[in-house]
């Protein structure tokens, strides 16, 4: 049974991105009826310090945190005069202060770009790494105005080979259940350059045999979760083809596009798939990074635990 979502944190620094991730996250959480904590985080310390106790003075920097802060929750209020808003505002740096905040039962949210960001780069820093280090669900809010006003009325879910009841499928129905949307799930598959398609038999069967393994597969993912969200309206597609550019063209009629990462207990590096990494860059929607331990790490715990 998954987990219910507690809250959500949306990270803003001043930015049109940040500003439109907060009104995506203003809606998440009506959606889910949690209450939302907006998080400011800000390097003032470093360069300015901190003001004496007998000073009335602050740090040019920290007043602009508190204004951002103070902004963005007067923002929120207007949009959801009913959700619970809380800031923080933190002199630390921001994928660090983001990455502390993520919990279990939370989501983060976060803009596309950042104040700061070079115009050409298609997706900034700060979310880069929030969405490849998170324990917790991230959403990297991107897209036009009709998948950001949840106009589609669909969430895209791509499933990979590790997808079998995962914390990624579980996000998607929950997703998909509380906006009343269709579920578009997709499993891409293709074809192996050499071994067992070269077989004389799998040439005869062409493209059924792998269709049918994609099909097979779909049905162990989606089982479980099907199962407890009846009420979901499926869309079940295999598509022959890399996943990466699949989901990317798809996602041009989704509302939210959700994808699975890996992750291991030990910090390696960004730990983003091609997929997933794809996704953050050019995807059409939002896109939702869901963890999951890597099946590997967490079989070769359980032998060393036995």
């Amino acid at each position: 049974m998954e987990s219910p979502l507690v809250g959500g944190v949306v990270g803003v620094d001043g930015s049109e991105a940040s500003l439109m991730a907060l009104d995506w996250a203003v809606d998440e959480a009506v959606r889910h009826a949690v209450p939302l904590r907006i998080v400011h985080a800000s390097m003032w310390e470093r360069y300015e310090g901190v003001a004496p106790a007998w000073s009335t003075d602050r740090p040019s920097g920290q007043v602009l945190a508190e204004n951002i802060a103070a902004i963005a929750a007067e923002r929120a209020r207007r949009r959801a005069p009913e959700l619970p808003v809380t800031t923080d505002v933190l002199a630390e740096d921001a994928s660090g202060a983001l990455l502390r905040q993520g919990q279990e039962g939370a989501i983060l949210v976060v803009g596309s770009h950042g104040r700061g960001e070079f115009a050409d780069l298609l997706l900034g820093s700060v979310s880069l790494v929030v969405a490849a280090r998170a324990r917790c669900p991230v959403i990297v809010v991107r897209g036009d105005r009709q998948a950001l006003e949840a106009r589609h009325g669909r969430v895209l879910l791509g499933v990979g080979e590790y997808d079998l009841d995962s914390p990624a499928v579980r996000f998607a129905f929950r997703e998909a259940a509380v906006r009343d949307a269709e579920l578009d799930v997709v499993r891409a598959w293709r074809r192996p350059v050499h071994g067992p398609a070269d077989h004389l038999l799998m040439r005869r069967a062409g493209a059924a045999y792998f269709t049918d393994g994609a099909s097979e597969l779909l049905d162990e993912a989606l089982e479980t979760a099907a199962s407890e969200h009846p009420q979901v309206r499926l869309r079940r597609s295999t598509i022959e083809g890399p996943a990466h550019k699949v989901l990317t063209q798809r996602s041009a009629a989704a509302d939210l596009l959700v994808v699975g990462a890996r992750r291991r207990d030990a910090l390696v590096g960004l730990e983003l798939g091609r997929v997933a990494h794809r996704a953050l860059h050019h995807a059409s929607c939002p896109v939702a990074v869901v963890p999951q331990r890597d099946p590997e790490t967490t079989e070769g715990a359980q032998v060393q635990s036995a």
